[in-house]
């Protein structure tokens, strides 16, 4: 197999990795001889790189119903192909959020940039970003969080991703403002990094003819009140990742409706995993999106 990966794995790393539990790898290698699992000098079984990427492959056409006794019958040439052949006939994009992980585990950003040219050749950036990107996103966040990935992991994948989506920004940032009524300002909280969603919400408002700005990471409130003098209507948007804090939460919202909300025409959309932390709300100009798409279809 093309560009073997130099990375032992455990077998709950495959697990997070490619979704198949534990114990059906246990018995994929068992009965069918799927894996060959290594053993390190003091007896430790691991899995290497091409491990990962048979099971990646192997789980890939499970999946979408093919039979592990026939898969097992398959040579490694024979696998790829069949892969090959399911992404021709069915479109998938799991292959390609599979390739993505690849190229995350081993640092390879030719293996980033040619999925995603490949991507780009049948699917808009928009599908790719709503179909993959954010389920890769998601995926990673796991990951990290069962010590499956490294910080450097998570960086070198989102900061590829964040180059395409600034290459999008930049040629549609040229178009002219449709909606001049109205400015948007897109801002993260104090001590909030996480701004891929936050970005793909920006380009979509500039591609729909909207006055956008984009702040980016760790904003104070104090510093939203620069636009007051010069705009009327304002609508203010945030992505809560992992800030503010929960305990924090009622008391930043309170000063986003007392500080930078002047009037019913100034609005305060949030997106992001802590709104689950919020109980609910009494500020009528302050409105929770459950994702990206049902905050852009209300603008």
């Amino acid at each position: 197999m093309n560009n073997p990966i130099n990375t032992k794995f455990n077998i709950k790393d495959l697990e997070n990795l490619s979704g198949v539990k534990a114990h059906t790898i246990r018995i994929w290698e068992k009965r069918y001889k799927i894996l060959a699992p290594k053993r390190t000098d003091t007896n430790i079984r691991y899995y290497d790189g091409e491990d990962l990427q048979r099971i990646l492959n192997v789980s890939l056409l499970n999946n979408n119903g093919v039979k592990i006794s026939k898969i097992a019958d398959l040579t490694d040439d024979a696998l790829l192909s069949a892969v090959r052949d399911l992404i021709i006939q069915n479109d998938k994009y799991d292959h390609a959020i599979n390739d993505f992980k690849l190229s995350m585990m081993n640092f390879d950003h030719r293996l980033f940039n040619k999925t995603y040219n490949q991507l780009l050749v049948k699917s808009s950036f928009r599908e790719i970003f709503l179909k993959i990107f954010v389920q890769l996103l998601n995926d990673i966040g796991l990951l990290w969080l069962s010590n499956t990935i490294s910080p450097a992991h998570e960086h070198f994948l989102s900061n590829l991703i964040q180059q395409k989506l600034q290459l999008q920004i930049e040629k549609v940032q040229a178009l002219d403002i449709v909606d001049k009524d109205k400015l948007f300002v897109l801002f993260l909280p104090e001590n909030e990094i996480h701004e891929l969603g936050l970005m793909f919400v920006h380009l979509n408002l500039l591609l729909n003819g909207y006055n956008s700005i984009y702040l980016g990471q760790s904003i104070p409130l104090d510093a939203l009140k620069d636009f007051h003098p010069l705009f009327d209507n304002i609508t203010f948007i945030s992505y809560f990742t992992v800030m503010p804090a929960n305990e924090d939460l009622p008391i930043y919202l309170r000063k986003v409706n007392e500080e930078v909300l002047r009037s019913e025409k100034d609005l305060f959309l949030v997106l992001g995993k802590k709104i689950n932390e919020i109980d609910s709300v009494d500020y009528d100009n302050i409105k929770f999106y459950p994702s990206i798409d049902s905050l852009l279809e209300s603008v």
